[in-house]
């Protein structure tokens, strides 16, 4: 356990700064990662499906649904909505995995053994906490000067700071349990092993994959407005 743990923390250091410079950079940067993203995370969907070509085939769509939301939302909204929306999912799986890990207690659900519902619960808290604090360090009013122009889900901007916040999160761990699922059925720990302790692409953005069309059509419903 530890020393795939130890895995885990290497590969972080390494491909966090990396991404980070893809993200923040932007332009064809952005879209270059978002290509080798795509390409990588198709060729193990493809793979784990093996036989079910229905599956396949859902499944490359959404993929292009998500990764074409994620040009556009990154695009529109700007690096620093964006980058909330990473860091929510980022730290909604590390709050599922620290609780799970120390609280235990009853299981979420029967498709993903190891979540727990104290997982679930310290996914929301280290999403809502990690986001209070970047935030802050963006503006120095979070509540009222962060830039989520394309929000309106109530008059009272802390009251939509958190729901927001709290919606993403649900939707990254409901996006986490939809893969687990998949990979029950293809009856497989992980879709790849080309990341160290955390085994493929896919299993580390799954709940951002979910994540990011839903903000892009929170955004797109706003403008409509």
């Amino acid at each position: 356990m530890k020393k795939e743990f130890k895995k885990r923390i290497y590969s972080s250091i390494v491909i966090i700064p990396i991404s980070l410079f893809f993200l923040i950079k932007g332009s064809v940067y952005f879209t270059f990662f978002l290509s080798i993203l795509f390409l990588a995370t198709s060729y193990e969907w493809i793979n784990m499906c093996k036989k079910k070509v229905i599956n396949k085939i859902l499944g490359i769509i959404f993929l292009i649904i998500s990764f074409y939301s994620a040009y556009q939302l990154r695009k529109i909204s700007g690096i620093n909505s964006f980058l909330l929306i990473v860091l929510i999912c980022i730290f909604t799986d590390i709050g599922g995995y620290i609780f799970g890990k120390f609280f235990k207690g009853p299981k979420l659900i029967k498709i993903s053994p190891k979540k727990t519902y104290a997982g679930t619960f310290g996914g929301f808290l280290l999403a809502v906490v990690a986001s209070l604090v970047f935030s802050n360090y963006i503006n120095s009013d979070p509540w009222f000067s962060f830039p989520l122009e394309f929000l309106e889900l109530t008059k009272n901007y802390e009251t939509t700071f958190l729901i927001f916040v709290l919606i993403i999160s649900l939707v990254s761990q409901i996006g986490d349990l939809i893969i687990s699922y998949f990979k029950r059925l293809a009856k497989v720990k992980d879709t790849g092993k080309i990341i160290p302790g955390h085994g493929g692409i896919l299993d580390r953005i799954d709940g951002l994959i979910f994540s990011i069309p839903i903000s892009y059509l929170l955004m797109f419903l706003r403008k409509k407005k």
